[in-house]
């Protein structure tokens, strides 16, 4: 597919060919990509920050008019700084919370820097440890989403430049919390979302320890949610998937597939409890314990092909 931004013909995610085709009126982005057919998300641009084709995809940053700046990756929106907060603090505290002692945490990916930012604001967590495969996004990060960028240099944070699977084989039994936020599963993030990559994650995890990673809407990619599910339920004898709100989304939400090594965890209910008062000095928009508990309250028919997937594995 293809995306026109100012009258420029840019490349946009189509992951499957198809025709070029004027996707909307000049000075406009959509997002247009076969993991949602038929679906585009149009944020009108002021200006083009940066464009340019890392090792492994293409990188660009726009200036959006009512969005602020939007980092874009193979044609598909990762996060603006508008709504960018409720993904970072729900894939952050989402797992976090559900830990009795989240002292070690690892970040698979998370370029941009927002889920290290967060991670490192939980009074718990000692050190975090930070893998991404494309120092070009880390680079174009730094210079143009500082507010997001700034955890990567938080002194909690040992920042990688490497492969998640490479850097999970060298650290077995490290970590009490695991978070993949990873883009979605084609080119360089496909292999995030096997089995295998879960198997990998378990073997990085210390006793009691727990994952939680990216995992797509449901609105859109239903049987895509329900066999990363299953793909977790297959190595941790504890699976959930919970959902929060993301308006620049595909269908304005996205959803956490977490699991943990302990049979005893409950994700719908937060071990730590933070204050209002605790949440506003860590200057938390989204998260709280009542937001938790909803994340993990899905609609029924999000429940119904779950539990079905279930039955036919």
């Amino acid at each position: 597919m293809t995306t026109w931004i100012n009258k420029l013909n840019i490349q946009g995610g189509g992951t499957t060919g198809g025709e070029s085709m004027d996707a909307t009126k000049p000075g406009w982005f959509s997002e247009i990509n076969d993991l949602w057919p038929g679906v585009s998300l149009s944020l009108e641009v002021v200006k083009i920050l940066h464009r340019e084709r890392s090792q492994y995809q293409d990188v660009m940053v726009l200036e959006t008019k009512s969005h602020g700046r939007a980092l874009i990756l193979d044609g598909i929106i990762q996060c603006t700084e508008k709504d960018e907060f409720s993904y970072q603090e729900a894939i952050a505290f989402l797992p976090l919370c559900s830990h009795p002692n989240p002292k070690t945490v690892l970040i698979v990916g998370g370029g941009d820097g927002g889920v290290a930012r967060e991670v490192a604001k939980h009074p718990q967590v000692e050190r975090i440890m930070q893998v991404e495969i494309d120092a070009k996004v880390l680079e174009v990060s730094r210079k143009y989403l500082p507010l997001m960028s700034a955890g990567l240099d938080h002194p909690k944070v040992t920042l990688n430049i490497g492969d998640g699977f490479e850097f999970l084989k060298q650290h077995k039994s490290e970590f009490d919390v695991i978070i993949t936020d990873s883009s979605d599963p084609v080119g360089p993030a496909e292999c995030l979302f096997q089995e295998s990559y879960f198997s990998l994650m378990k073997s990085s995890l210390k006793p009691g320890g727990i994952v939680c990673s990216q995992a797509g809407t449901a609105w859109e990619n239903l049987d895509h949610v329900t066999q990363t599910l299953q793909h977790c339920k297959a190595v941790f004898p504890v699976a959930a998937y919970g959902i929060v709100s993301v308006p620049t989304y595909p269908t304005g939400q996205i959803g956490f597939v977490l699991g943990s090594s302990s049979p005893e965890t409950n994700f719908k209910e937060p071990k730590k409890v933070f204050t209002s008062s605790e949440l506003d000095q860590m200057k938390m928009k989204y998260y709280d314990d009542e937001v938790h508990r909803a994340a993990f309250a899905l609609p029924r028919f999000i429940g119904k092909a779950i539990a079905q997937a279930e039955e036919n594995k």
